[in-house]
């Protein structure tokens, strides 16, 4: 037995103890279990499994009341856990996590889109075209309400190899003092692996929070119930994310964060190497795509004063190189840097990890700097990945780029594989596996799709309002900026391009002919396979074998 089916058995064996944390439910409807009077006493009682289970309740949807299989449609299983849902957040909890199985007979399930397998004996293979009678689900409902996104900035960090990323990020998240050999460093010495559920990054190697009394911090970020810990006690949360530099870089950053989007940046330039070619391409990685950053000067404690500001310097003049002004935070205070901090103006902060100088600065800024707001107009969501869930059928997640969205809306999907876009309606939406009626620009969510079979949905699609007149691009003028190119970029150049979540193929025709490394100057671009959504303003990275560079979208009026 797999251990997901498990968890249906156990819960099924367990069943409604007297005062105990399982509860079956066949079905919940918004018109009888949401009425006035049902609803607060519905509340109660998750309220009383929740605390009879320390914490937990588990909800079996699609059973009998004595926990026989019934299976509920697809409809009314997702009807079921909007209300669910609803109970939950009334009686300060959430649901953490669903698994569903499709009942296919008496006694058999078929385990259905949450990593489970579907050939154990007794249970039908997964296939979407196996007749089934219905749904049956296992809710875990946690105590404790979900985090506003408003109070968790996600912080993408970037530096040259040995600059003290990690180190650094080790002693804010931690609080320790680093022993001058990178011992804090251990900390995050693991490939980026995911937040425990509940965080907005799926994809990170250190979370700290704070509270009123100040900052809360991990005693081991490897421990995912440490993780756990922060997030139950903490207002704001703080993610740190590894971004630039490494091939996890362009899987989370460049092509979206699993529709994750990235608040500031972190630049680390150590004081004993100072500022190399690495680091400038990585600040120009950062800056080109409108990231605010901070630029935080590591390793003070091994060189001289008069190095510091040496080293200083060359970071302020290789601000200004690229038109951003730098603000040092020691002259002009920790306020000021959280007042002006924005495209343009560029905070550097002098740290140590070993005497934990610049640390409560640093502290100060992650504390109280706001999360970047999402754009104003129509709704737009660019698509990060998909799934298809049982009982809910494709799910599209990604962050909403501007705009609102409600469930029943009709939105445009596309452009297909043939260019045009299709009417799609939003089933339901969910936040860190929340349900909402409505969600807004910034947002994280997975929106689940009526008109559309989920293998039909690609990553690099867009959402649109109903009404929209989108047409698809396979080619645009772009002004680019060559940051790194053993040779001459000329016509017939083939990067990859990523643009919000495309990550496509593309070839260049340079203005002129030819870009030289170091170069800014405009091309037009086009996709190689297909044809996408691309709007004049929006910026992109391109990158092939050892050559990046930045660009931004000027026209789309060739197609």
């Amino acid at each position: 037995m797999s251990p997901d089916r498990a968890v249906l058995r156990r819960a099924l064996d367990r069943g409604e103890e007297e005062g105990g944390s399982v509860e079956f439910k066949e079905r919940l409807t918004e018109d009888l279990h949401l009425s006035e009077g049902r609803l607060e006493s519905l509340a109660a009682q998750l309220r009383h499994r929740v605390l009879s289970g320390d914490g937990e309740a588990t909800y079996v949807v699609g059973v009998t009341d004595d926990g026989g299989l019934a299976g509920i449609s697809p409809d009314e299983f997702s009807e079921s856990m909007d209300v669910l849902s609803l109970l939950a957040e009334e009686a300060g909890a959430h649901i953490e996590e669903v698994k569903t199985w499709g009942v296919d007979g008496v006694g058999s399930t078929t385990p259905r889109a949450d990593g489970t397998d579907g050939s154990a004996d007794g249970v039908a293979s997964e296939s979407d075209e196996s007749p089934l009678d219905g749904i049956v689900g296992v809710a875990t409902i946690r105590e404790g309400t979900v985090l506003d996104d408003d109070d968790h900035i996600v912080v993408g960090t970037a530096g040259h190899v040995d600059h003290g990323k990690s180190t650094l990020v080790g002693s804010l998240v931690t609080g320790e003092a680093d022993d001058g050999e990178g011992g804090t460093r251990g900390f995050l010495d693991v490939q980026p692996h995911e937040v425990e559920r509940g965080l907005s990054a799926d994809l990170s190697y250190g979370v700290y929070g704070f509270d009123d009394d100040g900052p809360i911090r991990m005693d081991n970020p490897h421990r995912k119930s440490d993780r756990a810990r922060v997030v139950e006690e903490s207002d704001r949360l703080v993610s740190f994310v590894d971004t630039v530099g490494h091939e996890p870089w362009l899987r989370t950053t460049i092509r979206g964060l699993v529709g994750q989007k990235l608040d500031y940046g972190l630049l680390t330039v150590a004081a004993d190497d100072g500022v190399t070619e690495t680091t400038r391409e990585h600040l120009g990685i950062l800056l080109a795509t409108d990231l605010p950053t901070i630029v935080a000067l590591t390793k003070v404690d091994i060189v001289s004063d008069e190095r510091v500001a040496e080293v200083e310097r060359d970071v302020e003049r290789a601000l200004r190189e690229v038109d951003k002004t730098p603000l040092r935070v020691e002259r002009h205070g920790v306020e000021t840097a959280i007042e002006e901090i924005s495209e343009t103006v560029v905070p550097v902060v002098t740290t140590s990890a070993v005497t934990q100088e610049g640390l409560s600065d640093l502290d100060a800024m992650f504390e109280a700097l706001p999360k970047t707001s999402g754009e104003v107009g129509d709704f737009r969501m660019y698509i990060d990945r998909t799934y298809n869930v049982q009982g809910v059928g494709a799910v599209a997640s990604g962050t909403i780029k501007s705009g609102e969205v409600e469930a029943g809306d009709r939105l445009l999907l596309g452009p297909m594989q043939d260019g045009a876009f299709r009417e799609v309606e939003v089933r339901s939406i969910e936040m860190h596996y929340h349900r909402v009626d409505e969600a807004k620009a910034g947002r994280i969510v997975g929106i689940a799709l009526k008109g559309v079979r989920e293998p039909d949905i690609e990553r690099g699609m867009v959402l649109l309002p109903a009404d929209a007149e989108p047409t698809g691009v396979r080619e645009f003028e772009a002004e680019v900026m060559v940051l790194n190119h053993p040779t001459r970029i000329g016509e017939g150049y083939e990067p990859v391009v990523h643009l919000e979540t495309i990550s496509e193929a593309a070839s260049f025709r340079p203005e002129g002919g030819q870009l030289l490394p170091g170069d800014a100057g405009a091309t037009t671009v086009e996709f190689k396979f297909r044809s996408y959504f691309v709007e004049e303003g929006q910026k992109f990275v391109f990158r092939e074998g050892r050559s990046k560079g930045v660009g931004t979208v000027t026209d789309v009026s060739t197609d």
